[in-house]
């Protein structure tokens, strides 16, 4: 993924993106061609070096089935909005602006292993269950359900771990725009209901006025 450099992601925004209740693209190249399915997923830090995505696919998906050739990714995305140039305070001063779009995204690269037992499946289950319902009042669990269904669920799916090898992350926050740019686009976002992200231009932009060094090497999560 091409990042130049000031649209690095720290380590708390790769975090962000891993832990957060979200779903990604499992992207796999196959004897079959290239195979992607959209699966909601778990970050587990314990497994091996950098972590795993714990997430299933439908048993009747043949990207389980179908040998990984090298590495598979997952490309996690985070928020994303277009940007118009109309919000710059360059407009007025001499025009020469363009649109663009803001986005935070992971492309999050491992070896697969594929989990058909039910015990790693419930498990499996329970764990993403309760990430998505944990601000829900009350919160829906696995045991709401009659143990009989649950089972019969469970023989429809199969487990997929992808156990991370390397990340490449970027937070394109105009970051590269003047400060005056930044709070028309903060004041533009908020105006269409994108409140998330005009809050995390917003953090882009404080962080990067006061000059805050740089988190732990992101050789620790590995980014390149």
């Amino acid at each position: 993924m091409y990042t130049p450099e000031h649209f690095a992601a720290s380590p708390s925004a790769i975090q962000e993106l891993l832990t957060g209740p979200s779903a990604a693209n499992l992207v796999t190249m196959t004897g079959q061609g290239m195979l992607a399915t959209l699966l909601p997923f778990v970050y587990d830090p314990t497994v091996g070096e950098l972590g795993a995505l714990h997430t299933h696919l439908a048993r009747n998906n043949i990207q389980w089935s179908e040998p990984a050739i090298g590495e598979s990714m997952a490309i996690i995305q985070g928020p994303d909005a277009y940007i118009s140039p109309s919000w710059y305070a360059a407009k007025a001063e001499h025009g020469r602006v363009v649109p663009t779009w803001n986005y935070t995204t992971a492309h999050v690269y491992g070896t697969l292993t594929i989990h058909d037992d039910p015990a790693w499946l419930g498990a499996h289950v329970r764990a993403l269950t309760n990430l998505n319902e944990s601000e829900r009042e009350p919160p829906w669990t696995v045991d709401d359900a009659p143990d009989k269904y649950i089972l019969g669920q469970l023989k429809a799916i199969v487990g997929v771990e992808l156990i991370i090898t390397r990340i490449d992350a970027k937070t394109k926050l105009s970051q590269n725009r003047p400060e005056a740019d930044v709070h028309g686009v903060i004041a533009g976002l908020q105006t269409c209901g994108h409140s998330q992200m005009a809050a995390q231009v917003e953090q882009a932009s404080i962080a990067a006025r006061n000059s805050a060094p740089r988190l732990p090497s992101l050789k620790n999560l590995g980014v390149r």
